[in-house]
């Protein structure tokens, strides 16, 4: 695959979003094209998953196509360009690593991170953001809690064990069972919400991103599911037919395939 310089492929997204480029390009604004950069961006996550490194060359490709194209309708109704959003992250980057570009010492990974937070919370500072407010909220949920919590915990808002964090699951196991008789459906919702939290906080206490552990559950699930349905076929059964033991034993015969 030849290799191209960065300005062809913004001279190309020109010509499409031009008086005689494509129709279905020039009818596009930063709206519609939501769904398609959300959709790149996952493809480019699952080619990391499954080791593609063909597909995720593609892929980032596909990405890029998304920025360029949001950044060249912003250029044509006079907001920005590309470059000048090449030139704000390089900006942000070396405001950011001071201990790069600058004098600053730190000891380690952790206090890089403290650093950028507080960094980004002293330059938003006149706006009265706070640091939590940089996470968006479309993220998945589990995602979402996982970066808030670990936003928070940069700055020193965190438990100071593992054992703690445990202790705080148990307890929002406790509250939703009290209450699970009840036909309060917004407590129960409460609770399991406050479960849903406390376990992110476990997985991210030991370096576990919560949503990537729950796709890889998703997949097993899966995977384990097709076992049952394929056994069943060459049982010459339905599954609606099956009773739970019969399922649950081609379940654990599959766990012993993996």
């Amino acid at each position: 695959m030849r290799k191209a310089k960065f300005e062809e492929l913004v001279e190309i997204m020109e010509n499409l979003l031009g008086e005689k480029g494509c129709p279905w390009d020039k009818e596009q604004d930063h709206n519609s094209l939501k769904q398609y950069l959300i959709e790149e961006a996952y493809e480019v996550i699952e080619a990391i998953d499954t080791e593609n490194y063909d597909e995720l060359k593609e892929e980032l490709g596909d990405l890029l196509l998304q920025i360029v194209f949001h950044s060249e309708l912003a250029r044509k109704n006079k907001k920005f360009d590309i470059y000048e959003v090449i030139g704000g992250i390089c900006d942000k980057l070396i405001e950011r690593h001071p201990h790069i570009f600058g004098d600053v010492k730190v000891s380690g990974s952790r206090e890089v991170l403290i650093n950028w937070e507080m960094l980004k919370k002293s330059q938003k500072r006149e706006k009265g953001k706070s640091i939590l407010s940089g996470v968006p909220k479309e993220l998945p949920g589990l995602l979402r809690a996982h970066r808030i919590q670990e936003k928070a915990a940069r700055v020193g808002f965190d438990w100071s064990n593992f054992n703690d964090v445990l202790n705080k699951v148990e307890e929002e196991i406790k509250e939703l069972r009290e209450i699970s008789d009840t036909q309060d459906i917004d407590k129960i919702e409460g609770e399991i919400g406050d479960m849903f939290f406390a376990l992110v906080n476990v997985a991210r206490f030991k370096g576990i991103n919560s949503e990537y552990a729950l796709r890889k559950m998703i997949d097993k699930f899966i995977r384990r599911f097709n076992f049952i349905e394929t056994k069943a076929e060459k049982l010459g059964k339905e599954l609606k037919d099956m009773t739970l033991k019969e399922m649950d034993d081609i379940w654990e015969e599959s766990k012993g395939n993996e």
